[in-house]
């Protein structure tokens, strides 16, 4: 039946109130009549086919209640014909019936429990038309067969109102379970972006009183080089080009210092809401441009109709151009597919926008993949760390959340990744923007 709701309650393999039932049915199996050896047998038969009824549903996921039920009906109905002693309808083992009843209120819906009601009771009313070949029924006796039939559909409902309210209550708990597991990882989640942004706040302080420290004897340094390039002229070329050499090492000093007070100075963000593609497409055009890489293709997947995203608009086409540089790099030279897709966010999240930025690169290590946002973390030969940093930085002075993915390569074993995935969240204008 296309109705049938199979309950997911699993009985245990062996249970004391197995041996009680089969204690049960010894009693029924030394009542009169006693001589019945086919009443034994078939009391027997319904002990096994109740004690391997765990086995039935295991062995047939599917149908294996229907031929539980089965069973017991017709066994209920061999017993009954075995038992009476004028007519089989006058047995007086007729309640065998409500195991087959109850076994269907147990595992099926509420309709289909009715159906198996009526089945039950149409067997056991099959031996009526036997009973009026040899005897003459009264009026009493058909009140008597109505009220059996009516206390097999009774129980039935009873039994079967209890198993839908045990199911409903069973789904509402694990519904609740299911929310508390994911605003428990949303919760540990931002106590991590909190740590994270607790050590960046320490590390940026840190990081700018070192870089004006370093700063000013950079400055002689370079001064003195500079001068003393003026003086040698080309009278002592080695020491001419050591002096060339010193000046373009400050040089790069200078611009090592200059991104750490990047990383260490206060935010000032001027939020605009507007169109964050448009602030995508910037960012990949200048990257694009500057590394004028054929052999990576990009790929845009943008939604229609995103909401508009307060956004500071030079710090945000910053952390995305930091992004796809990285996608460039970590492709090389042999190329690959750059994927930039943006999408709406509804649901249980605040309503915003996400943004993928996606490559086809080695991926992330799953040892770095925890701190690839900490100062000084990187994967890179050269570098000291800090682009992914300042990224985490600006997009937390957005109010939205960065976090890294590792792609599965199709076919690929568990451990082999293709590809990192960089996931970000900016919350959308709620002046602007109103929920679907």
């Amino acid at each position: 039946m296309s109705d049938v709701a199979i309950s997911e309650h699993k009985r245990p393999a062996f249970h004391w109130m197995d041996v009680l039932w089969l204690l049960l049915l010894a009693v029924l199996a030394v009542l009169p009549p006693v001589a019945e050896i086919h009443k034994q047998l078939t009391l027997l038969a319904i002990g096994l086919v109740q004690l391997r009824e765990s086995w039935f549903l295991r062995k047939f996921p599917q149908r294996g209640t229907t031929y539980v039920v089965l069973l017991k009906i017709a066994l209920a109905t061999l017993l009954i014909d075995h038992t009476g002693e004028v007519s089989s309808i006058n047995s007086s083992y007729w309640p065998v019936y409500f195991l087959p009843v109850v076994t269907a209120a147990e595992y099926f819906s509420p309709l289909a429990t009715l159906l198996w009601t009526a089945l039950a009771s149409a067997a056991y009313c099959s031996y009526l038309y036997p009973a009026l070949q040899e005897y003459e029924i009264n009026a009493e006796g058909y009140g008597l067969l109505g009220i059996r039939i009516l206390f097999f559909f009774l129980a039935a409902m009873v039994v079967n109102r209890y198993v839908v309210e045990t199911r409903h209550q069973i789904k509402r708990y694990q519904d609740l379970a299911e929310t508390l597991a994911e605003t428990n990882r949303r919760l540990e989640q931002a106590q991590a972006e909190a740590r994270r942004s607790e050590r960046l706040a320490a590390l940026g302080q840190m990081s700018a009183g070192l870089a004006h420290e370093i700063r000013n004897p950079l400055g002689v340094i370079k001064g003195s080089a500079e001068m003393l390039q003026q003086k040698l002229n080309e009278a002592d070329p080695l020491a001419n080009e050591l002096a060339d050499n010193i000046s373009s090492e400050t040089n790069r000093l200078g611009s090592l210092v200059t991104r750490f007070l990047d990383f260490a100075r206060p935010l000032h963000l001027e939020l605009v809401p507007q169109d964050i593609t448009a602030v995508l497409d910037r960012a990949l055009q200048s990257v694009s441009f500057a590394q004028k890489n054929g052999a990576v293709r990009v790929e845009r997947n943008y939604q229609a109709n995103l909401p508009l995203v307060p956004l500071d608009e030079g710090l945000c086409e910053q952390a995305f151009v930091n992004l796809i540089q990285n996608a460039y790099d970590a492709m090389g030279s042999r190329g690959g597919v750059l994927r930039v897709a943006a999408s709406t966010v509804n649901g249980s999240h605040p309503r915003g926008v996400e943004v993928r930025i996606e490559d086809t690169g080695p991926g992330i290590p799953a040892e770095l993949r925890e701190q690839i946002f900490n100062p000084f973390v990187t994967t890179k030969k050269t570098g000291v760390g800090l682009g992914l940093s300042i990224v985490s930085r600006i997009v937390d002075g957005h109010h939205g959340s960065i976090r890294v993915e590792n792609k599965q390569a199709t076919g690929a074993a568990p451990d082999r990744q293709h590809g990192a995935s960089f996931v970000i969240f900016f919350p959308a204008d709620p002046a602007t923007s109103a929920p679907e």
